[in-house]
């Protein structure tokens, strides 16, 4: 739906957190990122189906992650460092690694079975323009509306199931110091959601963390044991680091969030291995290691690619690509091609965040191109009907406990 932007919309997103609401492909162009100059509209019957496939597929998800660390060749797929498949399988047992959050990326256009692209679950970002972002625009915009968004309130309920279930009172929050500003401006956020959980949280980068030879411990800049960490680093650079070894050995006692099993369900190796297990699920797609065994139109996928890098569009009509540049040299895999919905020449991928376990939200990217990239443009939404009372919000959250 075609819409006028607010007048200050930059001044008023820069505001809320969204840093790189322009420019956010790094190219040096003024080119928006946030987008309000059209909407998409979902109504309750649409958002409770989209609810319903994404608790779902992280179920099968999960399932698939259990089968896929007891597989030494799915492991070896990943080139990893030796030690690494039983720091998994450990990551996978251990009641104490905690899980967060993470976002599906799904193709839908309202008709038909939501198809899954990929599951983002180690590293996820968009997180600010989802739960706040597009949530403040609804506030201004269409208050009477509602929005299919509680995970601001998901991620502070799981952040004080955390701190129950740990007994901590507070943990380190890390982001590389050379890494883009929107993973800044997401490790920002989840700090303020923790501590609206009760919290102490301490910011450092992953270069700053150090190893105590004496205590045995991480430790940051101040000498300061790092006992539990959220991490916006990818687990398969912290298995490339000069720390791998005292990670695959278990000499390390920090707990790390997302913790290490979820380098697996963030590989893209997920997807052939849940349509082994899940062969013709409505929502998921045909997917295969080594070939494309019989399908003319198929995408081809490094397993660490993110933001489209590396990705491969092979149909008879037409082909796209993007370059490979931080996932050249790995391993690929090959998945049905879907095409996704055309809104005049708009390409929007859904992606249902999962905070806890459990579907809490959805943020809208949308590209001119097929493949979706860090050229695409952040959408919001609404839905058709009224907003939910504090009341009925409150009874939601409680309905059933999270889940890993």
């Amino acid at each position: 739906m075609r819409t006028d932007p607010r007048p200050d919309w930059l001044t008023i997103v820069e505001e809320q957190g969204l840093t790189y609401a322009v420019d956010r492909s790094g190219a040096g162009d003024a080119v928006p990122y946030w987008d309000e100059s059209a909407y998409y509209e979902l109504t309750e019957a649409e958002v409770d189906h989209l609810e319903r496939v994404t608790d779902d597929l992280h179920q099968m998800a999960v399932q698939a992650v259990e089968r896929m660390a007891s597989d030494r060749t799915i492991i070896d797929r990943h080139g990893l460092p030796p030690g690494s498949a039983e720091l998994l399988r450990r990551s996978l047992d251990d009641g104490a690694e905690i899980s967060l959050y993470g976002r599906f990326d799904l193709v839908w256009d309202g008709t038909g079975d939501v198809k899954l692209l990929e599951y983002n679950a180690d590293t996820p970002a968009g997180l600010v323009e989802a739960a706040v972002s597009q949530w403040m625009w609804l506030e201004d915009t269409h208050p009477e509306r509602d929005q299919w968004n509680m995970i601001h309130e998901h991620l502070v309920k799981r952040w004080s199931e955390i701190r129950e279930s740990t007994g901590i009172d507070a943990l380190h929050f890390a982001v590389g110091q050379d890494e883009p500003t929107e993973d800044w401006a997401t490790v920002a956020y989840l700090r303020d959601t923790a501590q609206e959980a009760g919290l102490e949280t301490f910011g450092i980068t992953i270069e700053e963390i150090g190893w105590h030879h004496d205590r045995e411990v991480f430790v940051d800049g101040q000498d300061v044991e790092i006992t539990h960490c959220f991490k916006m680093y990818p687990t398969e650079w912290m298995l490339a680091s000069p720390f791998a070894e005292l990670l695959v050995t278990g000499r390390a006692r920090t707990r790390w969030i997302e913790p290490p099993w979820k380098l697996l369900a963030g590989s893209k190796a997920l997807l052939p291995v849940m349509w082994e297990m899940f062969a013709g699920h409505d929502n998921l797609l045909p997917a295969y290691f080594d070939a494309q065994y019989g399908m003319r139109e198929y995408v081809t996928k490094p397993l660490f690619g993110w933001e489209g890098d590396g990705v491969e569009i092979h149909t008879p009509q037409a082909t796209e690509s993007v370059p490979a540049t931080h996932s050249a040299g790995q391993q690929t895999i090959y998945q049905k091609y879907v095409a996704l919905p055309d809104f005049d020449g708009n390409h929007p991928v859904l992606g249902a965040w999962v905070i806890g376990g459990r579907a809490a939200g959805l943020g809208i990217r949308e590209s001119t191109n097929l493949i979706t990239n860090s050229e695409a443009r952040f959408v919001p939404h609404l839905m058709t009907t009224e907003r939910s009372t504090p009341e009925q919000v409150g009874a939601w959250l409680d309905e059933t406990p999270h889940r890993p």
